[in-house]
């Protein structure tokens, strides 16, 4: 199979359903279900949505964890030529509100709660806020004032043909918008089309070597494009089982790639050390892994090869606005070609490195600044939008932000990050978004994030901050204060109180400076000033 055997996430499910309708395309806490099963599903959820309004171009919310319905209802949005846009179940009240308002949705799916988060109250809380969604659908609760998602198929008439957008105008219309941590305090909203993400995502996993045989584990967030616009399509146009965690627990991870004989898995460094130190970790249970897909320097990659015993894991490089992924190794190259390097461009993806200061490419095995184009978002929408003049340049590249070389096999290796942003277990952190939650607290005059490398997670996140005239400033209770505001991946490890922020003669921040005390305070020395 050299093309993806549809141009649309519902047409390729629509395919599978004809050829073999009995495979088991999803595996997930909420049964087995087939490509018959999956495509009947969609069918239904796309009545559902267009009786309540859900029409070409609207943009349907997801606040769900890795679910059966997560899947129908993005299937089923795409047929009518919808939008989905899932929202991470990590968000807070004040998260939530901010996507509410950016998002401009026509409808929100919903659980009630999700580990800690009780979405029911912070959606009572949040109702009449701007942009809050005309319809509101609850999966699992009953709610006078809500219809449930299960009320809703079951009063649904049959989808009027019409209704449905031909695969052809679909392709070129947006599948999902994702909000992703970027250099501002609020996330962008990044759009991907059907085209690319399918397309891409095929060739994801043709580096990958998947086959119908393949059952992939999943238990990254679908919201997360590691998810969504990765292990979704690649999986999916290969006709292999998409094996879902509705969270990561290593424990569950080991117990479902024994029974279920996983061949792949989308994992991270932190990821895998957690199944290896796992008490129910051998080996031999998870034997049946072949290959997947993670990230990490060379030895980070070496090291999960040998815990996971994964003998054709891929190295990636990409990001959210490059469909996931925009270079990945191949699975049958030598371990070490694929440890050191994160492959060549994908398909119909460009990846050009430039100088630094001047802007102009710079010459082979040179590093520079990344820059791609191709299959990536056409440009940041909502509040993000006014970032688009500075991340994208006037030929269509998107800069990353990173650097980044192409070495004498033709392939990416990545150098490091130019900008700010923490990469926290694999998740981009934004460093402004925790300061402006620091910032938020009454006893706090300014506050600076910054990232130290860590070998369990990739980096710790150290918050600097600094005290109102005459207010005492408690680091356990400032972290009481951000645990209510942030997500748990975003909250400080270590939050050190200053009397100053080092500046510039400008008045501009020395980030540098900070990052270099981080560094001292995580070798356990005393910071010099």
């Amino acid at each position: 199979m050299n093309t993806p055997p549809a141009s649309t996430l519902i047409a390729t499910v629509r395919a599978f359903a004809q050829r073999t309708p009995t495979a088991i395309a999803v595996v997930c806490p909420q049964g087995r279900f087939s490509w018959a099963d999956l495509a009947g599903r969609a069918e239904r959820a796309a009545a559902a949505l267009h009786q309540a309004g859900v029409r070409r171009g609207d943009r349907m919310g997801l606040l769900l964890a890795n679910r059966i319905e997560w899947l129908e209802l993005c299937l089923g949005a795409g047929a009518l030529g919808a939008v989905t846009v899932p929202l991470s179940t990590w968000s807070t009240r004040s998260e939530l509100a901010f996507l509410l308002a950016d998002g401009g949705f026509t409808l929100l799916a919903t659980q009630s709660q999700f580990g800690d988060r009780d979405f029911h109250a912070d959606l009572l809380a949040l109702q009449g806020s701007p942009g809050f969604p005309a319809t509101l659908w609850l999966l699992d609760r009953d709610d006078p004032s809500w219809p449930s998602y299960a009320a809703a198929l079951a009063t649904a008439p049959a989808l009027p043909g019409d209704a449905q957008v031909p695969e052809a105008e679909a392709a070129d219309i947006d599948a999902v918008v994702l909000y992703t941590s970027g250099s501002t305090s609020a996330p962008k909203a990044v759009p991907l089309r059907q085209r690319a993400l399918v397309t891409n995502g095929f060739h994801i996993g043709e580096r990958q070597g998947l086959t119908a045989a393949d059952r992939v584990l999943l238990s990254s967030p679908l919201f997360w494009a590691f998810g969504s616009a990765n292990a979704l399509p690649a999986t999916w146009t290969h006709g292999a089982t998409l094996v879902l965690l509705e969270k990561f627990d290593a424990g569950t991870a080991i117990e479902v790639i024994a029974r279920e004989a996983c061949t792949a898995i989308y994992t991270l460094p932190a990821i895998s050390s957690a199944i290896g130190q796992h008490p129910g970790y051998s080996r031999k249970r998870l034997a049946s892994l072949r290959t997947g897909l993670t990230i990490g320097n060379e030895q980070d990659f070496l090291a999960q090869v040998e815990v996971l015993g994964a003998a054709e894991l891929c190295n990636i490089y990409g990001a959210t606005e490059t469909c996931g992924n925009c270079a990945v190794t191949w699975h049958h190259w030598p371990l070490a070609r694929r440890a050191r390097c994160q492959g060549p461009p994908l398909p119909e993806q460009e990846i050009r490195f430039v100088d630094e200061y001047n802007g102009q490419p710079v010459p082979p095995g040179t590093p520079g600044l990344v820059e791609v184009r191709g299959f990536t978002t056409t440009a940041y929408q909502g509040a993000s939008a006014a970032q688009n003049v500075r991340a994208f340049t006037a030929d269509g590249y998107y800069k990353t932000g990173d650097m980044g070389l192409c070495n004498a096999d033709g392939d990416f290796v990545f150098v490091g990050r130019v900008g700010e942003m923490i990469k926290r277990a694999g998740i981009n952190v934004s460093p402004a978004e925790i300061e402006s939650v620091l910032r938020r607290h009454a006893a706090v005059l300014d506050a600076a994030v910054v990232g130290t490398p860590d070998a369990a997670r990739g980096e710790r996140i150290v918050a600097f901050v600094v005290p109102r005239d005459g207010a005492c400033l408690d680091p356990a209770e400032l972290l009481r204060h951000c645990a209510i505001e942030a997500s748990k991946y975003k909250l400080p490890d270590q939050i050190v109180v200053r009397t100053e922020l080092p500046l510039t003669v400008t008045g501009k921040l020395q980030r540098r400076e900070l990052q270099r005390l981080a560094a001292e305070l995580g070798a356990g020395r005393t910071p010099t000033t």
